[in-house]
């Protein structure tokens, strides 16, 4: 009985320690924290399509605050993640909030919007590939979410399951911040990515 138990416990920590890790990375160690300005680079620039066919920049997003999240309907901290964006997108959006969902299914489209329908997902999602996670450093692990500020610069960067917290923290903080003044300053070249 012993056994049973000491097995059933392990099993349960097992289960906890890969559902932190994200789906093929490894564990977050340690809460993401918001970056100093002048250590913040610049997001890279993408142009995606999003459900309906129509190409997306994320530089259509310059002065709002950005969670940019790479997730796969197959992977089980992003589901558990997106019902938080969801709440989010709502809760901010009127005030220069957008979150953005980078799918990363092979099959696109196809296994996508199913998904988004049924679990009524109110946030823009795009489909993703391999030079889109490559442009960001390389994606090891799903979910991996960016916070964006107003400026276009990566202040934090979650992989794997993050806290809801921590998330909502990073959100706020961005938020509280001063609206920058844009200039007319060339962006980073747009990569165009096809979808499937």
């Amino acid at each position: 009985m012993l056994a049973f138990r000491f097995f059933a416990i392990s099993t349960a920590a097992l289960a906890l320690a890969l559902l932190a890790a994200g789906c093929g990375g490894p564990a977050a160690v340690k809460a993401a924290t918001l970056k100093p300005e002048k250590e913040r680079r610049t997001a890279p620039e993408f142009a995606l399509k999003d459900a309906d066919g129509k190409l997306v920049h994320l530089s259509d997003y310059r002065g709002k605050v950005v969670l940019l999240d790479f997730w796969a309907t197959w992977c089980g901290p992003c589901r558990i993640e997106i019902p938080w964006f969801m709440d989010l997108q709502r809760r901010d959006k009127d005030r220069g909030f957008e979150v953005l969902g980078v799918a990363m299914d092979d099959e696109g489209w196809e296994v996508v919007k199913p998904f988004l329908a049924e679990l009524g997902v109110n946030y823009r999602v795009l489909i993703g590939n391999d030079v889109t996670t490559q442009m960001y450093g390389g994606v090891d692990a799903l979910p991996t979410t960016f916070l964006i500020d107003r400026s276009g610069r990566v202040a934090i960067v979650h992989v794997g399951l993050a806290s809801r917290k921590d998330i909502e923290d990073g959100v706020e903080q961005l938020l509280q911040s001063p609206v920058p003044v844009v200039s007319s300053g060339a962006l980073d070249p747009v990569v165009s990515l096809g979808a499937k």
